[in-house]
């Protein structure tokens, strides 16, 4: 997801302190903040989130797909670009795809936090710098898996607690999709990327 951020603090004035994820929940609960305003909070910053093209919707569309097909009647959600609460973190992102338990009335009253989350899925082109240290940020913070759908190498990189590197699957290959340590499918790597990304020579 590309993301462009803005400042906290006006012009001339010291650096405030990095919001909280209950700050930042209150400020959209008292309307502060547009709940469909196009931000999100990463380590204590609220940051603007820019348009996407091309390629990152046909990725999109293609990892919904595979996630909704893989997961239907399996008692897991896929959502599309909801919240994430991640407060050791001071983060409340809104990731392309997140896999959490339940059904949507379950978050009626507050976003899934990271024990209730199986999987974060972001898309990068442009922003794929700032997607592998998004992922990084998500990780250290309890979630126990993130796919980075790098769509300028045509390859997937999966991040976990406690790897330093993310484990490089090419446009080839396969990845594992598991949730509370259980094994639930294999998706091709292909299936999620455009043709052309698919098919070009890894750089």
């Amino acid at each position: 997801m590309s993301t462009v951020e803005r400042s906290e603090s006006p012009p001339g004035r010291a650096r405030r302190r990095r919001m909280s994820v209950d700050q930042y929940e209150r400020l959209i609960a008292d309307g502060v903040i547009d709940a469909d305003a196009p931000v999100e909070l990463i380590e204590g910053r609220i940051v603007g989130k820019m348009t996407k093209g091309d390629a990152h919707c046909t990725a999109a569309d293609l990892v919904q797909v595979a996630l909704m097909a893989t997961l239907a009647g399996a008692g897991w959600l896929v959502r599309i670009e909801k919240p994430v609460a991640i407060p050791s973190k001071k983060s409340m992102p809104e990731p392309d795809f997140s896999i959490v338990r339940g059904g949507p009335r379950d978050y009626e009253d507050g976003q899934p936090r990271p024990d209730r989350v199986g999987l974060v899925v972001e898309i990068a082109d442009t922003s794929l710098r700032r997607d592998r240290r998004r992922a990084r940020t998500f990780v250290a913070g309890g979630i126990p898996e993130c796919w980075v759908l790098n769509l300028v190498q045509g390859r997937l990189e999966v991040f976990r607690p406690g790897s330093a590197d993310p484990e490089i699957i090419g446009a080839e290959g396969s990845v594992e999709l598991v949730l509370d340590g259980k094994f639930v499918a294999r998706i091709a790597v292909a299936d999620l990327l455009p043709r052309r990304k698919a098919t070009d020579t890894p750089r």
